[in-house]
């Protein structure tokens, strides 16, 4: 179907009364439809162990795998702290005094993603944590064996070796990405949406729950789809009325189709609210704004103040709730400990 008749469906087929008081029946069998709740396990996971786990968080805050070792994976995608796996920049600052020229996308829930990063350039985690390492933007390693060097001097041979039994030469840079990649699965939000989903009625305000009406009858849930709200498809950012940032080319870079000018991956909003600024750029400082601009430029809607007030008391409701102990903050300290 033409996505434009598809939001024009959305729209159309969603708009019914919502003075009366929300049936929270109706709406949690319209939801579990239209959205469901997070899987408990990411695809993949099934054959990670924990030690391969364990490697891939003492990876993710290693310092060795940047240039000047200031810098880990969490620098820019930041879970310590209950953070939402960004830095909260609007691009992200590299160890050679650079940015980036996009948006640090969450670290969690991002092996449900179709793709990683804004462009879906990379097919799964492990690719994608390959990219940050050797980006002279970025960490600015510069090649794969200076990173594996590193990570020697730092002590980590053993701990590969331990691993990845078998191996001639088990601390390499795919096995460094399997870690990690690994590590990153067990990055899953919990949230108040699907404990009601599951069936607990105070889960959610009478206030988010009409929001979540709202957000389904302006058609945002026409590309905010499925468990994520997001993350399984790509579209043209300004489908219906244009973006400002028009240097961006977006998924053409990757593909060299005239169609892919402007395409993202559109972002998931599970933990939106911790992850500002918004956009591919960052651009967007407040998600109130985010959520009139997307209306505007994605379905040619002007939503009212108490429409876009609705839509972001909902994404309340898709904000983490539970917290994570992180053992490996400074993980070069740890190693052989």
């Amino acid at each position: 179907m033409d996505i434009k008749k598809l939001v024009l469906a959305v729209i159309i087929g969603g708009v019914t009364s919502t003075a009366m008081a929300v049936d929270k029946n109706a709406l949690r069998t319209q939801a579990k439809m239209m959205h469901g709740p997070i899987p408990e396990i990411m695809p993949g996971a099934e054959s990670d162990t924990p030690a391969l786990i364990d490697l891939g968080e003492r990876l993710y805050f290693e310092t060795a795998l940047s240039a000047d070792g200031s810098q880990s994976c969490n620098t820019c995608h930041r879970i310590d702290g209950g953070l939402g796996g960004v830095d909260n920049e609007a691009t992200s600052l590299g160890v050679k005094g650079s940015r980036g020229d996009r948006n640090s996308p969450s670290v969690w829930n991002a092996g449900f993603h179709v793709a990683q990063f804004w462009d879906g350039r990379a097919e799964d985690l492990a690719a994608q944590a390959k990219g940050p390492i050797l980006n002279p933007v970025e960490m600015a390693v510069p090649d794969k064996q200076t990173a594996i060097n590193n990570l020697k001097a730092a002590g980590y041979e053993a701990l590969f070796a331990d691993v990845f039994k078998g191996q001639a030469e088990p601390l390499n840079y795919d096995n460094l990405a399997k870690a990690i990649g690994a590590f990153e699965r067990t990055l899953i939000t919990v949230d108040r949406f699907d404990e009601f989903l599951a069936g607990d009625d105070s889960a959610m305000t009478e206030t988010e729950l009409k929001g979540y009406q709202t957000f389904v009858q302006s058609g945002c849930a026409s590309c905010h789809n499925g468990a994520l709200f997001g993350g399984a498809m790509y579209m043209k950012m300004g489908l219906i009325n244009a973006y400002e940032n028009s240097h961006d080319l977006g998924r053409f870079a990757v593909t060299n189709n005239p169609a892919d000018k402007y395409v993202f991956k559109v972002p998931s909003l599970r933990n939106i609210t911790k992850t500002a600024p918004y956009f591919h750029d960052g651009a967007v400082a407040e998600l109130d704004e985010a959520v009139a601009q997307m209306a505007w430029m994605q379905l040619g809607r002007k939503l009212s103040d108490q429409e876009v007030s609705e839509i972001v008391a909902f994404l309340g409701a898709l904000e983490d709730t539970h917290t994570i102990t992180v053992k490996y903050l400074n993980s070069g300290a740890e190693v052989g400990q």
